[in-house]
């Protein structure tokens, strides 16, 4: 089993924490309890939840009014997908 093969589960469970850890500070906030700092969701979208975590704050309305999350996370995406390609189709140079 390669890097390559294991790839598409390791995205499938950080968009799964990631969705998870946005509804649950979603809950949090509407319950005026102990908050995930802003810090690691951004973290956590980094480290490859950015497509859930995205679309579960527009689903949810949170953190929609603030742009670090509604332009940050996009970049973020755009970031990831652009090193995907180059990770896909860059050839070694020889």
């Amino acid at each position: 089993m390669n890097f390559l093969s294991l790839l598409p589960w390791y995205f499938f469970i950080m968009n799964l924490f990631a969705a998870g850890i946005t509804i649950a500070d979603k809950r949090r906030a509407v319950r005026h309890k102990y908050r995930v700092p802003e810090r690691v969701l951004l973290l956590i979208s980094l480290l490859g939840g950015s497509i859930a975590m995205y679309a579960t704050m527009r689903i949810i309305r949170h953190k929609t009014q603030h742009p670090k999350f509604m332009v940050g996370i996009p970049l973020i995406l755009v970031f990831q997908l652009f090193l995907l390609l180059f990770f896909l189709f860059a050839r070694p140079i020889t």
